[in-house]
């Protein structure tokens, strides 16, 4: 069986290429508020929250991990292609433009038997879903079918036993089980788009195969004690 453990990041386009009803949509709570500090903190809060949608966002690096391998591939964006690798060769890294990163991805969902991941149902499955239907790439493979098989393992969902307990991050588990976090060189998810604008996206590639990794060793404990 070939397991794949992947991640996605992602980052919103400027707020002010919406439309204006998208806009408008968005601020519709800001708006009503009348208090001006707390309405430009809710103004804030909504636009920061766009990198997380895939009608205001993109995918800017997509991380796999075969288990089967043992080894890290992150495709991250880039109209320039370019290939390289981490100092020890365990991760393989490749620039492509957003489309070929989608279409390079369902390639290899298509050849996968298993999949793994942290809040991969409500988040980066539906985002890689609906952003390739926008981009006329193909899905290969729905990862959003039967919620309790086997073809999807979705690790947040087992550590709540499907919501019936609190949810904490990927941070917050890696910490109590002992697992390096990904947050441990002080980038976080939320932290992405500054990254990106600043023209660092090697470092966000870096940040994701940091997450895949860190979901490994959480998946390794799940399967070995609580599965």
């Amino acid at each position: 069986m070939r397991r794949i453990i992947f991640d996605i990041e992602t980052c919103s386009y400027p707020f002010n290429s919406l439309s204006d009803s998208q806009k408008e949509y968005l601020l519709r709570y800001a708006e009503k508020e009348t208090d001006p500090d707390k309405k430009q903190q809710m103004t804030d809060e909504a636009i920061r929250y766009t990198s997380l949608y895939p009608f205001t966002a993109k995918c800017v690096a997509i991380g796999l991990y075969d288990v089967n391998k043992e080894k890290s591939f992150v495709y991250y964006e880039s109209e320039q292609k370019e290939e390289w690798s981490s100092e020890d060769q365990s991760v393989q890294y490749k620039a492509l433009p957003e489309k070929e990163m989608l279409e390079s991805f369902w390639r290899i969902a298509n050849a996968a038997d298993q999949f793994i991941t942290f809040n991969g149902r409500n988040f980066d499955i539906p985002f890689l879903m609906l952003r390739s239907a926008m981009l006329n790439v193909k899905v290969t493979k729905n990862l959003m079918g039967y919620r309790y098989g086997d073809i999807h393992i979705d690790l947040l969902e087992q550590f709540t036993f499907y919501g019936t307990t609190r949810k904490f991050n990927l941070d917050f588990y890696c910490n109590a089980f002992g697992i390096e976090s990904p947050k441990a060189k002080d980038i976080s998810g939320m932290e992405v788009k500054n990254l990106y604008e600043a023209g660092r996206i090697k470092d966000i590639a870096v940040y994701c195969s940091k997450d895949i990794y860190a979901t490994y060793q959480l998946y390794k404990i799940w399967n070995e004690y609580l599965k």
